[in-house]
């Protein structure tokens, strides 16, 4: 997939193009199903597929107190939008002046001067343009004036409830990684390089590996069961590549309160796993909320309690099978 940074970077003599529009903050299961929409009709009319984003998310430009905490950042994102089959992705920057672009200067200048949109597919509540003017009803009018095919996704629902990034934050910050993942068609995962703590899970008889989050998370603190996966290099001259190692993991997340640290952490023990994971990169998805995060009243109380979680953990995890 080719990653096209800024509008005026995408070469003007592309082809005609099937573009799926969004911010896709997670790439959730409406997300997909516009994703996929934009690819079937491309592929059906001989055109290229296309998405467009934008970045930073708008707020976090026009009403920075009320910007959403991201669900993902933008290389994970552009990751996870390159396992869809798009032929290209391009990630508008938002800005102040961008923002002032009205929604008919938009759909004439970008998506059809620039981008040589013949199909266009967004979610039932996309807007764009100045002051949030475009919306899905405008689009279809300019549509027919600019011999456009629109594609406007209905809401998805999930148990009576809309999928949205909105909810899927919601559930995060409940702790509820079930429903985000129901949401987002997926596990709700970090990744992070893993550093040298201060060797407090290893003083304990359970060494761990900490992650310091590099951006702020939406995850409630507590203890969960999760999976953790990376890659462990090879002798080239024996087997190319870098296995993935998947683990069963107990996970705690926030500021460790016995030890009055303060600091947020992510911290994980790999259940049945022995090695040295100092400096690697650490991706953790998160399946089950075992318990909050909560103060001891001493250390061997700590420990006890997180062999308890080790063991909920594992027999969780075993229900589940490896699938998960």
């Amino acid at each position: 997939m080719e990653i096209v940074r800024g509008v005026e970077a995408y070469r003007p003599d592309g082809p005609p193009s099937a573009v799926a529009f969004g911010a896709f903050d997670g790439v959730h299961l409406a997300h997909q199903k516009i994703l996929t929409t934009a690819i079937a009709r491309a592929r059906a009319s001989g055109l290229l597929a296309l998405a467009c984003t934008f970045d930073p998310h708008p707020l976090e430009v026009l009403q920075p107190d009320r910007a959403p905490i991201p669900i993902m950042d933008l290389p994970e994102k552009l990751t996870l939008l390159e396992t869809y089959g798009l032929d290209a992705t391009v990630v508008i920057p938002f800005t102040r002046a961008f923002s002032q672009t009205e929604a008919e200067e938009f759909v004439e200048t970008v998506i059809v001067d620039r981008l040589k949109a013949r199909e266009v597919v967004v979610g039932f509540n996309h807007t764009f343009g100045r002051g949030a003017r475009g919306t899905a009803a405008l689009l279809e009018r300019l549509g027919e004036r600019y011999g456009l095919s629109i594609h406007v996704i209905p809401p998805l629902s999930i148990d009576g409830e809309v999928v949205s990034s909105s909810a899927i934050r919601e559930a995060l910050r409940a702790g509820d990684v079930r429903r985000a993942a129901a949401f987002l068609g997926r596990p709700y995962t970090i990744r992070g390089q893993v550093l040298k703590g201060k060797g407090r899970g290893r003083q304990l008889g359970f060494p761990t590996a900490n992650l310091r989050p590099d951006r702020e998370l939406i995850l409630a603190p507590g203890v969960y069961a999760a999976r953790a996966i990376f890659e462990e290099p090879m002798d080239a001259a024996v087997a190319p590549g870098r296995p993935r190692v998947e683990k069963g993991a107990v996970v705690n997340v926030g500021v460790r309160p016995t030890f009055q640290e303060g600091e947020y952490w992510v911290e994980a023990y790999l259940i049945d796993f022995s090695g040295d994971l100092y400096e690697k990169t650490l991706a953790i998805a998160f399946l089950e909320r075992l318990r909050p995060e909560q103060k001891f009243s001493s250390v061997e109380a700590l420990k006890t309690q997180v062999g308890r979680d080790i063991e909920s953990a594992a027999r969780f995890l075993a229900r589940l099978g490896p699938s998960a």
